[in-house]
C-alpha cells in the first residue's frame, strides 16, 4: 500500500532474515572478535571479544576465551579495532508519533525551522506537499510555532495552503498540534465547546470563541482520535517498522515508549508475531497532558496489556502521567495535587511501575511527595518510580531521588539556554542539575525523547550533557512559549564561549552508563539488556569514533557503523 505520508531518505540497513510472512527469526549464533569492548559491568568494563549463542552472551573477554565458548559454525563479525557497547536504550521516545513523522513534512530541523510566522516559505512548503499527495486522507508535518496568544497562528494560513484536506502540523514539542479548518472540522471542533473539560481547555478561541487551529497539552487527543483510524492497520505496521530501523541506524536497540495504549501495543505485538521487531519496546499508558482516570475499562486495559505483554520485544506494565505540559509561557498543571497523590498510590499498589513528565520545579515536588506517600501506603517492593525531564528541582529535593530510590530521566539535548528553562528570568534555580544528582546517589535515564528533538542522536545527546553548550536559534526566537533552545531543536546553533553552569556537567563514560546501565534499569530490563555480560541479550552498537578518546568537537560526530540486535545485524552503515 502506498504511503499516505511524505517520504524521507531512511539511513541503509543491511537485514538478515527479515520478511513480513516469516515468524520469529531463527536463533543467532555469534562471534564478535577484534574489538575495543566498553561492556558496562563496573567489575570487568573491558574486552576484545563476544560470543554469542542463539541471541545471548556466552562469554565476554579475550579471543581465546570466548572463541572456546562459541558454538561451532558461528558467524564471526570482525570489529576492526573499533568500539562497541552495550546496544543504547533510548528511555523515553514515542514510536509511533515519531514513525509516522519521519514520513511527514518536517520544517523543524538542525539545520533550519520555518515557522508559521515565516509567512511566504510555510506557506509555499506547506502547500508543496500537499499537492505532491493530492489523494492522501490526511497531511502530517512537523514544526515550531507559538501556543500563546498573540504569536499562535491561525488556521487561515493553512487554509490557503491547504484547503481541501486536513493538515495536521505537530509542534516540535508534541504538546501542541496546528491545523486547518478541514482538520478542526474532521475532529468535529467547532464554536461548541468539548464535552470533555480536560479536551476543551486546550482549544485555543479567539474572542468570539471561535477555535484558532491551535490546540494545545490535551486538547489533542480529540484531534489523534479522528486522525488515527484514518491510516490502515498495515500503514501503521510499515511506518512503525522504519521508525524502529531509524532509531537501530543511531545504535539504538531498547526504547521505552513513552506514551501509549492496548492498541498500540497490539501492533508492536502484530511485528513481534511476524518476525519484525528490531527493537524491544515497553509502552506506558498515558497521552500527552491528559489526566488519568482510574475507570474501568482503563484499570482493565491495564491487566490486558500486563497480562497479554511481558516478553523481550513487547512489554507494559507502565503508566505514564503528565504532571504539567509543555506550552505557554509557563507549563500548565494537570493535576491537583491531592488527586494524582491518590491516583498514585492505588496505581502503585496494583503493581505498576510510574513515570511522570515534570518541567516545573512545584511539579517535582508534588510528584515525590506522590511516589513517597505511595511506598509508604504499599510498603517495599521492587519498583520503578521515574520523573522524567527534571529540568528544575528545588534544592531540597534534590536528595529525595536518592532516598526513594526515584529514577532522573534526562535529556540534555534540550539544554541550554542563558536562562535555563527560560520560563521566569527572575527565577535564580539552576535548571538541568545532571552532576549534582549524580553525586547524590540518583540513578540517571538517558533518552532523546525522539521526536521532540530530531534526529534521535544519542551523540549530540551525549556531547551536550559533558558540554552544557549555549544553542540559540535566530529561526525560533520569536517564540515566547517555546521551543526548547537546545542542542537539537530547529535551527539552533551554539554561542561561542558560553556554556549554562558547567560544574553540573558529566563525565562520558558516566553519559553512556546513563544510555546503558541507566536506561535498563529505568525499563525494568537490567537482567536483559544495559551490559554485556554472559547470560544477556547480544544487544551491541559498533561505532564510528571511539568516544573515550574522541575531541569534544569528534564526540557530537560519532555515529553507529554496525547495530546488533539478539546477535543479528538489523543496520550497517554503507561506509
Amino acid at each position: 500500500m502506498p504511503s499516505i505520508f511524505r517520504c524521507y531518505r531512511v539511513l541503509p540497513l543491511l537485514l538478515l532474515a527479515l520478511s513480513s510472512a516469516q515468524a520469529e527469526p531463527p536463533s543467532v549464533d555469534a562471534l564478535l572478535v577484534h574489538g575495543h569492548v566498553y561492556t558496562a559491568d563496573p567489575s570487568h568494563p573491558w574486552a576484545e571479544s563476544i560470543a554469542v549463542k542463539a541471541g545471548r552472551i556466552m562469554a565476554v573477554g579475550d579471543e581465546r576465551t570466548t572463541r572456546k565458548a562459541a558454538p561451532k559454525g558461528a558467524t564471526v563479525i570482525d570489529l576492526g579495532g573499533r568500539t562497541a557497547l552495550p546496544g543504547l536504550v533510548d528511555a523515553h521516545v514515542h514510536l509511533l508519533f515519531g514513525s509516522i513523522e519521519l514520513e511527514g513534512l518536517n520544517l523543524s530541523t538542525p539545520a533550519k525551522s520555518v515557522t508559521p510566522d515565516m509567512t511566504e516559505a510555510f506557506e509555499t512548503a506547506i502547500r508543496d506537499y500537499a499537492l505532491s499527495r493530492p489523494h492522501a486522507p490526511v497531511l502530517i508535518a512537523r514544526a515550531d510555532f507559538g501556543t500563546v496568544d498573540p504569536i499562535a497562528p491561525n488556521h487561515a494560513v493553512l487554509d490557503r495552503a491547504v484547503p481541501n484536506q486536513p493538515i495536521i502540523v505537530h509542534n516540535s514539542s508534541e504538546h501542541a498540534l496546528y491545523v486547518n479548518a478541514r482538520a478542526l472540522a474532521l475532529a468535529g471542533i467547532g464554536d461548541s465547546p468539548l464535552s470533555d473539560p480536560a479536551e476543551e481547555k486546550g482549544v485555543l478561541r479567539d474572542a468570539s470563541g471561535h477555535p484558532t487551529g491551535v490546540l494545545i497539552e490535551a486538547a489533542q487527543e480529540t484531534m489523534e482520535r479522528a486522525v488515527l483510524p484514518l491510516i490502515p492497520t498495515a500503514e501503521k505496521l510499515r511506518l512503525i517498522e522504519a521508525g524502529m530501523r531509524h532509531l537501530n541506524s543511531y545504535g539504538i536497540t531498547s526504547i521505552v515508549n513513552a506514551t501509549g495504549d492496548l492498541a498500540e501495543l497490539d501492533l508492536y505485538g502484530a511485528l513481534r508475531d511476524a518476525g519484525r521487531m528490531t527493537l524491544r519496546t515497553r509502552t506506558a499508558f498515558g497521552a500527552v497532558a491528559y489526566p488519568h482516570r482510574l475507570s474501568a475499562n482503563f484499570l482493565a486495559d491495564l491487566d490486558t496489556a500486563r497480562e497479554k505483554y511481558h516478553d523481550e520485544w513487547v512489554a507494559a506494565n507502565l503508566v505514564k502521567f503528565f504532571s504539567d505540559g509543555s506550552t505557554g509561557l509557563a507549563p500548565p498543571i494537570v493535576y491537583q495535587a491531592s488527586e494524582y497523590k491518590r491516583i498514585v498510590t492505588e496505581l502503585d499498589r496494583r503493581g505498576y511501575d510510574l513515570m511522570t513528565h515534570a518541567q516545573r520545579g512545584d511539579s517535582v515536588h508534588m510528584i515525590l511527595d506522590a511516589y513517597d506517600a505511595a511506598i509508604r501506603a504499599n510498603g517495599p517492593r521492587s519498583r520503578r518510580l521515574r520523573i522524567e525531564h527534571d529540568f528544575l528541582i528545588p534544592s531540597a529535593d534534590i536528595s529525595r531521588y536518592h532516598e526513594l530510590g526515584i529514577i532522573a530521566g534526562i535529556q540534555p539535548d534540550f539544554c541550554c539556554q542563558t536562562l535555563g528553562t527560560g520560563y521566569d528570568a527572575n527565577d535564580p534555580t539552576v535548571a538541568d542539575r545532571w552532576r549534582t544528582l549524580l553525586d547524590t546517589g540518583a540513578t540517571l535515564a538517558m533518552s532523546t525523547d525522539w521526536p521532540c528533538s530530531w534526529p534521535p542522536d544519542p551523540w549530540v545527546n551525549i556531547k551536550q550533557a559533558l558540554t552544557r553548550q549555549v544553542w540559540h536559534s535566530d529561526d525560533t526566537g520569536p517564540i515566547l512559549s517555546g521551543p526548547f533552545d537546545g542542542a537539537n531543536q530547529g535551527g539552533a546553533k551554539p554561542v561561542s564561549g558560553e556554556f549554562y553552569h558547567p560544574e553540573e556537567r558529566i563525565t562520558v563514560r558516566e553519559a553512556i552508563d546513563g544510555y546503558t546501565r541507566g536506561s535498563a534499569y529505568a525499563a525494568r530490563a537490567e537482567d536483559r539488556v544495559g551490559q554485556l555480560t554472559p547470560g544477556r541479550l547480544a544487544d551491541v552498537v559498533v561505532l564510528s569514533t571511539d568516544p573515550f578518546s574522541a575531541s569534544l568537537e569528534d564526540l557530537g560526530h560519532i555515529h553507529a557503523v554496525m547495530t546488533i540486535v539478539g546477535g543479528r545485524v538489523v543496520y550497517q552503515a554503507e561506509h
